[in-house]
């Protein structure tokens, strides 16, 4: 039985495991400092921020913490961001007056942060900051605010990490690969 990776078009690791620990750390460092002593709500969005948002809440030392989810859908079964945003999972406790910091894996058109954050603002936290893994400014529709980026990628479809293939494969590789070709025409540079 074939995976549903192949023949999937040329793929190029743009991250490897060491450039994705490494800075998984100094977020979590960065992160330790700001919200040490907040007692946060840290809700990762899944589903591509799972992996993500583990790996940055164990790096994040001596913060006293409460974990929530969020979960929501924009992608479909495409490569390319439909525009159209689903709540899939919904946070279960009040975040009135608590200190949320968002977890997501990538923003690209940003009609779904923009979407999650009037969501949360809506339910009145004392401050709402984000971290994303992966931000894709030259794809961006609708501006949102983003507090922490671990690394800026030209508009290419990227996969591993948390995110998946289309066909909800790859999320499980350690690295980040992005298929090359279309949607953008930015190749795999640009990586910062």
């Amino acid at each position: 039985m074939g995976s549903s990776l192949e023949g999937a078009g040329r793929m190029r690791v743009i991250l490897t495991q060491d450039q994705i620990r490494r800075r998984v750390a100094e977020l979590g460092s960065e992160l330790s400092d700001h919200y040490r002593g907040l007692n946060p709500v840290v809700i990762p969005l899944l589903k591509g921020g799972f992996i993500f948002g583990a790996d940055l809440v164990r790096a994040m030392a001596g913060v006293e913490m409460q974990i929530e989810f969020l979960g929501a859908q924009s992608y479909g079964s495409g490569v390319v961001s439909s525009g159209e945003v689903r709540l899939t999972l919904d946070a279960s406790m009040p975040l009135a007056g608590r200190h949320v910091l968002m977890i997501e894996d990538i923003v690209d058109s940003g009609n779904t942060l923009a979407y999650i954050h009037r969501l949360i603002r809506s339910r009145k936290p004392a401050s709402l900051r984000t971290v994303v893994l992966l931000d894709k400014t030259d794809a961006r529709k609708v501006e949102v605010e983003v507090d922490w980026v671990g690394f800026s990628i030209p508009d290419r479809f990227v996969y591993g990490y948390g995110l998946d293939h289309p066909g909800g494969v790859g999320r499980n590789l350690q690295h980040i690969v992005a298929l090359e070709g279309p949607p953008g025409d930015g190749g795999s540079e640009g990586i910062s």
